[in-house]
């Protein structure tokens, strides 16, 4: 809503290219419905009001097409400490995936935002563990515990993150230094990961 998960994706997108050989793409979700496109389930009036910025340009991706890539992280913001409906929605839409075991085997991480301390970031990426479980994908938090992540333990600073996946606060319209060295560090550890992943499955 307003584009923190974008904000974040940037920064971990230059994590995963910062590994030779990687190719990360950004994409934002959106819900095929027919031919309806169902990006946003809140009314206008109500983004107006929120202040919501206009729409990103980032190009949308089909539930489909996610069995092309080799692994993935997952950005959504908090709505009520859970995954946004729309992302939900999302998930959904991927039963054929699911069915299929397409997705299956395939590491995923999670990134979030929220708008306030305390606005379920945790509990946000455990919701949207569960899709991924089901699809029988392999969730790979951000680092090793606490070892890999730089500064996650500085109290002198209002910050977003959890051991789980790079977090941030929406309503900032920049990342906290902080901030972007984790999701730089979830988009190196993770591409890390996937490599192995899909050199052990040759």
């Amino acid at each position: 809503m307003y584009g923190g998960i974008e904000r974040l994706a940037k920064n971990v997108e230059d994590g995963v290219n910062s590994v030779e050989d990687v190719e990360a793409k950004l994409w934002q979700a959106c819900v095929f419905l027919s031919f309806l496109d169902v990006p946003e389930t809140l009314p206008t009036e109500e983004l107006v009001r929120l202040g919501a910025p206009s729409k990103s340009s980032v190009p949308i991706i089909h539930p489909n097409d996610l069995s092309e890539a080799d692994g993935f992280i997952f950005g959504f913001p908090t709505r009520f400490g859970m995954m946004a409906a729309q992302f939900k929605a999302f998930q959904d839409a991927t039963e054929y995936l699911c069915k299929t075991q397409q997705l299956a085997g395939k590491p995923a991480g999670i990134i979030t935002s929220s708008t306030s301390q305390g606005g379920g970031q945790e509990i946000a990426v455990l919701t949207g563990i569960t899709p991924l479980v089901h699809h029988g994908m392999i969730f790979v938090p951000f680092g090793i515990g606490f070892t890999y992540n730089r500064d996650f333990g500085n109290m002198e600073e209002v910050k977003g993150g959890t051991p789980y996946g790079a977090a941030i606060y929406a309503t900032r319209e920049e990342l906290t230094l902080v901030e972007s060295m984790h999701a730089n560090d979830h988009g190196h550890y993770f591409v890390h990961v996937t490599k192995q992943l899909k050199e052990a499955s040759v």
